[in-house]
């Protein structure tokens, strides 16, 4: 059966994050009542690249599924667009060979954190507006980050994980304006963990926590550390990159 993989823009504030629930407005779960109308009206399983959270947003999510049809891709992209609510996008549709997997195939995800140091509220739901921040200190934080770490210190404890290491290839502050934009690429990432990296990276620049105690958390991972959780609207997964790309 045809596999095609799609580019997926969205708009995370009205939805309880990516993956499907019994109850609540779901990413997957709109995707997959769309392509019920392509399909017989049988469901078809949507997998992503990444299960972004409630209130985080998405410019380029990446998932796949296995449809017969004899749409091209730029039409079933447009179909779909059709059938689509507002805050959700389709902006890529692609045939790929079977072996391609959203998630598993997946080599690098590139996630952006913007935060505002003004009073400007018309992007609240895209931004986390705090006082200013020190980037010095917040880049001297993120510096720490890169490399193959476990990661425990900054993930919720989850039992079915084989390990929490991964390989961090970019962490970096950067300002514009009154905007302050982290951008991190990893391999994978744990849940939560950009968020509990990112509060508490904002805390170190506050002086709240000190320099080493933050290097320690990086150095000697622990469960339970005390550490803080930056809220979604910041959060953008902006990429994800394949061994073909």
């Amino acid at each position: 059966m045809p596999r095609f993989s799609i580019i997926v823009q969205y708009d995370g504030t009205a939805f309880r994050g990516w993956q499907l629930q019994k109850h609540d407005r779901t990413i997957q779960g709109e995707l997959e009542k769309s392509l019920i109308k392509f399909n017989n009206n049988i469901m078809i399983r949507v997998y992503g690249a990444g299960r972004t959270d409630t209130g985080v947003h998405a410019t380029g999510q990446v998932a796949h599924f296995d449809l017969k049809t004899n749409l091209e891709p730029i039409e079933l992209k447009n179909a779909l667009n059709g059938h689509l609510p507002k805050d959700i996008r389709i902006m890529n549709c692609n045939l790929v060979s079977e072996k391609f997997h959203a998630r598993f195939s997946a080599i690098k995800r590139f996630y952006l954190y913007r935060i505002r140091n003004d009073n400007f509220l018309l992007d609240r739901n895209f931004t986390w507006s705090t006082e200013k921040l020190d980037i010095v200190r917040l880049n001297d934080a993120a510096k720490i980050i890169k490399g193959d770490h476990d990661f425990t210190s900054f993930s919720r404890n989850n039992k079915n994980l084989e390990h929490r290491r991964c390989i961090i290839y970019e962490s970096l502050w950067k300002e514009d304006n009154e905007i302050v934009n982290y951008y991190i690429t990893g391999n994978r990432f744990l849940h939560h963990m950009v968020r509990y990296l990112v509060g508490t990276m904002v805390e170190v620049s506050r002086k709240k926590i000190r320099f080493e105690k933050f290097k320690e958390l990086i150095e000697n991972p622990s469960e339970n550390a005390k550490i803080f959780k930056a809220p979604p609207q910041g959060l953008v997964l902006y990429k994800v990159d394949y061994a073909n790309n």
